[in-house]
């Protein structure tokens, strides 16, 4: 099914990109075929019925992108990460969500932070950038991760009916995983075991 779900996604691309741009009526007319072949392919993969799956095409104009996730690592004194468990399918992973318009990458991850844990972090860097599939758990849809390092300056631990239970944990010892997010834990523990454990940055 992974390998269906990245090709939908790139014939919906293609087809919704191609009716935003040409003024061919035929041309308009074959990528609307194409739109609705993907839409009928994808409905019965996510639960949405194919009228519900083109409106949410239609309502992406322009040229079609990645989507992009903001992921927050947050860490106690010990080096453990912040994990949150998720309520839609009970696997751990890092505060995270998809960014909203109108808000800078910064601003999303505070946003998702408080929302999820309860916490007020201050940014201090950008980690990496985890490019994702469908096929390593995108959802219906590409898209690229953006990890940042986040320390708290307030607040406390509260779960959300998001996250119903969070909790700092040696990820080594987590086995429910969301998707990619183990990968995701192993590239913020290096980061803080090689700039914050070893004194080059201040907690």
């Amino acid at each position: 099914m992974s390998d269906i779900l990245l090709l939908l996604d790139q014939i919906r691309a293609i087809a919704t990109t191609g009716l935003y741009y040409t003024q061919n009526p035929y041309d308009k007319e074959r990528y609307e075929h194409l739109l609705q072949l993907a839409a009928r392919e994808y409905a019965p993969l996510t639960g949405l019925s194919e009228g519900q799956v083109i409106e949410s095409f239609r309502r992406e104009l322009g040229y079609i992108t990645p989507k992009v996730g903001v992921d927050a690592a947050i860490f106690d004194n010990d080096g453990r990460i912040l994990l949150v468990k998720r309520s839609d399918d009970g696997t751990w992973c890092l505060p995270c969500g998809w960014a909203e318009i109108g808000l800078t990458p910064e601003e999303n991850i505070v946003r998702e932070v408080r929302e999820e844990t309860g916490l007020e972090v201050e940014v201090r860097e950008l980690i990496g950038i985890m490019p994702f599939f469908p096929e390593r758990g995108g959802g219906p849809h590409a898209g690229y991760g953006l990890l940042y390092y986040c320390v708290p300056i307030g607040g406390s631990l509260q779960p959300s009916h998001e996250t119903p239970d969070l909790a700092f944990h040696d990820y080594t010892q987590v086995t429910n995983w969301h998707h990619d997010h183990r990968q995701r834990a192993e590239i913020v523990y290096q980061y803080w075991k090689n700039n914050v454990q070893s004194g080059r940055l201040k907690v």
